[in-house]
């Protein structure tokens, strides 16, 4: 069980390694460029023209990798399909980004019908499918739901895909999800899930590979297609390894940024105009502040790799 998912691990990451430069020459090819709004950050505009939706060979390369470890495996569909579903509506928006050259992709008020519906079907394929119908809380076990677990489910996978928005700084996002992944591949291992386990180590395979063309200054950007893709599975990846609720712990710091455009928007309604953060996320806030883009990486980084070693250490109890 361990070493299939070490080898998913590896041969995703080799893969990633191998076909990374012909990616970014493809995307640039077809002047698939990230394109950089207005929005305070002067600095950022040395990104314009970077690559971008590197995140369609990610999700490329994780499914082959899992299908081709084994395709008997019905737990890798609801996994596949809130990446592929994810990813593809992530891909909807970039290319609507790169065609305005303004940055600006679809409204939110159409996200917010497609997301919550992709968000609840993937929840009716694991329940319906998978026949899973309870969640465990920490050390506690086996809490029936029945079809409770539906609309919880949905809510944490939808929950999980606005973490997409962590996305902005050079190997912010792909370091975040890795890190996501390696916590719930050690819960999956755990609890005995041998196709969950071999999905996580695949991906974070494909995060890792990633991140050698990402790390600053970044080569290539994963774009909506990669951030949503893996944001959305992780959500997946969540509710099928039973604890789902400790997905607030273990991606605590892609909680906060979310939680930072939360509040941003609405006391900025609330007030008429006042503002919480300099600007938000909050990531995009320490820039403001002063902060260099790799300290605020590398910072974040590491307050998730602690908030994932508590999460995994909950889930062993």
């Amino acid at each position: 069980m361990i070493a299939q998912a070490v080898w998913g691990l590896a041969v995703a990451f080799g893969v990633m390694l191998l076909l990374g430069r012909p990616a970014i020459s493809f995307l640039r090819a077809h002047q698939l460029e990230e394109q950089i709004r207005e929005v305070g950050l002067e600095h950022h505009a040395g990104k314009r023209g970077t690559p971008t939706m590197g995140g369609l060979l990610m999700v490329t390369v994780t499914v082959v990798v899992a299908l081709a470890l084994d395709l008997r495996l019905p737990a890798l569909w609801p996994l596949l399909l809130a990446l592929v579903g994810f990813g593809l509506l992530g891909a909807a928006d970039d290319l609507a980004k790169v065609g305005n050259r303004l940055g600006y992709g679809f409204q939110v008020r159409w996200k917010f019908l497609w997301h919550p519906g992709l968000a609840i079907l993937v929840a009716l394929v694991i329940f319906g499918l998978l026949h899973q119908r309870t969640m465990d809380v920490g050390p506690l076990r086996s809490i029936a739901l029945g079809w409770a677990l539906v609309p919880i489910a949905a809510a944490i996978i939808f929950a999980s895909s606005t973490a997409s928005l962590v996305d902005g700084l050079d190997g912010l996002a792909a370091g975040l999800y890795a890190l996501g992944f390696s916590a719930y591949g050690v819960i999956a291992l755990h609890n005995q899930q041998p196709a969950l386990a071999a999905f996580c180590g695949i991906a974070v395979g494909t995060l890792l590979g990633f991140l050698w063309f990402n790390v600053h200054p970044a080569q290539m950007f994963m774009g909506d297609t990669g951030a949503l893709a893996y944001a959305g599975a992780l959500g997946a990846v969540a509710v099928m390894s039973g604890q789902m609720l400790l997905l607030l712990l273990i991606g605590s710091v892609l909680a906060l940024e979310v939680l930072s455009v939360v509040l941003q928007v609405s006391w900025f309604k609330l007030s008429h105009g006042k503002r919480l953060f300099l600007i938000s996320p909050y990531h995009h806030h320490l820039e403001r502040k002063g902060w260099a883009e790799v300290t605020i990486v590398q910072r974040f980084w590491l307050a998730a790799a602690v908030s994932a070693a508590l999460g995994v250490g909950l889930a062993s109890l």
